[in-house]
């Protein structure tokens, strides 16, 4: 079923049956359009349309009132104008005046959700750069974590290899104490001449206490370093 839009000089409206169409009393100026049209067309020209035309009869132009008809006229009439065409001018404004109204209403409903959306996306973007900050101080306090962690592992393995240094040089020097104790309670029980029986065995008793010391010595070193040898297995 065909439907047909009119353009009143601003804006368009439809679509509107026939029926529909004629309600909006329309004249032969109005602009009209359809499917299948290339272009807007007056009413006028539109052939199937002359039949729901309204006829708008011309102004009156100087022509006097018949006498007895005079009061009649001015009955019908307001400031000069035909009842019928002063109301529908009246209309008419009410319309156009209804209309810069919503405009207006809906232009200021435009500038405030612009404005509304302004304000959302700067609140965004704050929140956005707020988060970006919070996420750099937290990479940045990772990395100095990160690096305290490293220096104060350095300093653990730099603390143990240190002490295992000590140890090894500390064993060098009571290995050598050892040997030479060892080497001593060799010739003191081979060496008998000018001693008595009571003073080689206190000679022999006191050496001998010497390497259970330096073998007790060399023991707790050696236990220290595995221990230190495990820690730093342990120290990332």
């Amino acid at each position: 079923m065909k439907t047909y839009y009119i353009h009143n000089g601003t804006e368009n409206s439809g679509p509107f049956l026939l029926e529909e169409l004629k309600a909006k009393k329309i004249t032969k100026t109005t602009l009209i359009w359809f499917e299948g049209m290339d272009e807007w067309k007056y009413a006028g020209d539109i052939p199937e349309l002359k039949i729901i035309l309204a006829v708008v009869p011309p102004p009156l132009k100087n022509i006097p009132p018949a006498p007895k008809e005079y009061e009649k006229v001015v009955s019908q009439t307001i400031l000069g104008l035909d009842k019928s065409i002063f109301f529908l001018a009246c209309g008419i404004l009410v319309l156009i005046i209804a209309t810069l109204i919503f405009n207006a209403y809906q232009d200021n409903r435009s500038l405030e959700l612009e404005q509304k959306n302004k304000q959302t996306e700067f609140q965004n973007q704050q929140i956005e750069l707020q988060q970006k900050q919070t996420d750099e101080e937290k990479i940045q306090i990772a990395i100095q974590e990160k690096i305290d962690s490293d220096r104060f592992s350095k300093q653990k393995k730099d603390s143990v290899n240190n002490r295992i240094s000590e140890i090894k040089e500390i064993l060098l020097v009571n290995n050598a104490n050892l040997e030479e104790d060892q080497n001593k309670l060799i010739n003191a029980k081979d060496f008998k001449l000018l001693r008595t029986e009571s003073e080689r065995e206190d000679q022999i008793n006191l050496i001998e206490d010497d390497i259970i010391h330096w073998q007790n010595e060399i023991k707790k070193l050696e236990n220290e370093a595995d221990r230190l040898y495990l820690k730093l297995e342990t120290i990332h």
